[in-house]
């Protein structure tokens, strides 16, 4: 299918999962937590993020080098996810539904990558496979953040991850199946932090966003929000597909109350 037809079939299929507007919740440091991972299914998230470092040959994950959790990407993500997808059916939370791990690179991104290869291959009947842009969908999508080296990414005909955009790549506008989220710093949209009503020209600015991105075929998500409900629920009204949010507990009852 030519690359015009496929953005429009995608803008499609978002604009008819988008009414009325979904709430789902993106794990910010979710190894912050008592239990990784375990601690976001729990609240019903459909995507975790983890960063990482190289160490010794090692993927290990933590925010800063000095923060770096006793235990590796395998052993804290991949390994619980396999054995989840292994024992309830083939899926991470409910049958259908796409998961996603946002692996966020924290420095050093080429040697990152290929020792990254090396891992996913591990795991590779778990994940969505992509072979020269042609998308095999798995129980778990991951999608590389932070230090992302891109022109490494998009040269593999064949590859186990994509690649997390920025604002600027809506006007890039590259292909969806490469870089099919966009995600960046709140401050660069909007100023509003949750006090009294969202003001009516950034509620425009998120709207206009929203729209830019589902009608190239992707989701749109913020870093930096101030986490709160009055920040979520504009988040949602707006179309916006990921809530990141530190507050799993609080984040997942909002969504209950918003939902029934």
């Amino acid at each position: 299918m030519p690359r015009t037809m496929l953005t429009c079939a995608l803008a499609g299929a978002f604009a008819a999962c988008h009414a009325p507007p979904a709430a789902r919740i993106h794990a910010h440091n979710d190894y912050l937590h008592a239990h990784p991972l375990q601690d976001a299914l729990a609240a019903g998230c459909s995507s975790v993020e983890a960063d990482v470092f190289l160490v010794d040959g090692e993927l290990r994950v933590g925010h800063e080098r000095w923060l770096l959790r006793n235990g590796t990407l395998q052993s804290l993500y991949l390994d619980p996810l396999r054995a989840r997808v292994r024992s309830n059916g083939g899926a991470v939370q409910r049958r259908g539904e796409r998961f996603w791990l946002l692996i966020d690179i924290k420095q050093d991104g080429a040697a990152v990558y290929r020792r990254l290869g090396v891992v996913l291959a591990g795991y590779r009947e778990l994940l969505t496979c992509w072979r020269d842009g042609v998308e095999t969908t798995g129980a778990v999508t991951v999608v590389l953040s932070g230090d992302r080296p891109v022109a490494l990414i998009a040269a593999d005909r064949e590859r186990l991850c994509a690649i997390d955009g920025r604002l600027a790549d809506l006007d890039r506008d590259p292909p969806a199946s490469l870089v099919p989220w966009i995600s960046d710093a709140w401050t660069k949209a909007l100023t509003w932090d949750g006090d009294g009503e969202l003001p009516e020209d950034q509620r425009g600015r998120l709207r206009q966003l929203v729209a830019r991105t589902h009608a190239q075929g992707r989701m749109l998500r913020f870093w930096g929000a101030p986490d709160r409900p009055e920040v979520w629920a504009a988040l949602a009204d707006a179309g916006v597909d990921w809530i990141g949010t530190d507050r799993l507990e609080a984040c997942a009852a909002w969504r209950t109350r918003r939902i029934h």
